[in-house]
């Protein structure tokens, strides 16, 4: 089925990528309070898509990561028309064990934050890439972090802001307060977890190294 390991380590990291993505988006509806402070439940799976991201920029370039984001954005809308479907569809009375409302409370996203999480999704990737991208022409194989990092911590600003300004303040879902406190308390989330994550961007860079370098020996 696949011709190399390069293939198939490509395939592994865009699913872990696809499946973080969406299911990111799916349970992005849901509101959580840490302390004072309010933001998304869709938050928790990113830092994973932050990983694979670096990961597949480092072993499959640029185009490499634009090209899979692009299919992801198609995915996620394609999950919500799937959903809309489900939803409209009416659930069996007295035989479902789930009825109508209860899955549209759950499963029932707005038009807004099905447009906004694909426009902040997009937009924090590529610019994530070109970041990633500027470092590595400048430090080579060398500061693994400073890329991973550096690119993360641009990106998911405007990811951060972006979601909840077109999906809950444009709207008037949130006050200004709410949008600006919720945004900077998810941002602070998920860079904070992105640099703990820094360890498993460089275990996962070396498996992923050997696992090629064996193929290559396999061949010789």
């Amino acid at each position: 089925m696949f011709k190399t390991r390069k293939e198939i380590v490509f395939v592994v990291l865009s699913g872990i990528f696809i499946t973080n993505a969406v299911v990111a988006e799916l349970i992005g509806g849901k509101l959580i309070q840490i302390g004072p402070f309010v933001m998304s439940i869709g938050i928790l799976p990113w830092p994973i898509v932050f990983l694979t991201t670096d990961l597949i920029n480092e072993y499959f370039g640029e185009k490499g990561v634009k090209k899979l984001s692009f299919i992801t954005a198609c995915l996620i809308a394609y999950a919500f028309l799937i959903l809309f479907m489900a939803i409209v569809i009416p659930a069996a009375k007295g035989i479902s064990p789930v009825n109508d409302e209860q899955f549209h409370a759950v499963f029932g996203q707005s038009m807004w934050i099905i447009f906004g999480s694909i426009v902040a999704f997009m937009v924090s990737q590529l610019i994530d890439v070109w970041i990633f991208w500027f470092f590595k022409k400048r430090t080579g194989e060398k500061k693994i972090w400073l890329r991973a990092t550096g690119s993360t911590v641009i990106s998911q600003l405007f990811d951060s802001f972006i979601v909840l300004g077109i999906a809950f303040w444009l709207p008037g879902k949130i006050d200004f307060k709410t949008f600006i406190t919720s945004g900077l308390t998810g941002y602070i989330f998920k860079l904070s977890v992105a640099v703990v994550l820094t360890p498993l961007i460089y275990l996962g860079h070396h498996l992923i190294k050997k696992y090629l370098e064996e193929d290559l020996t396999i061949k010789d």
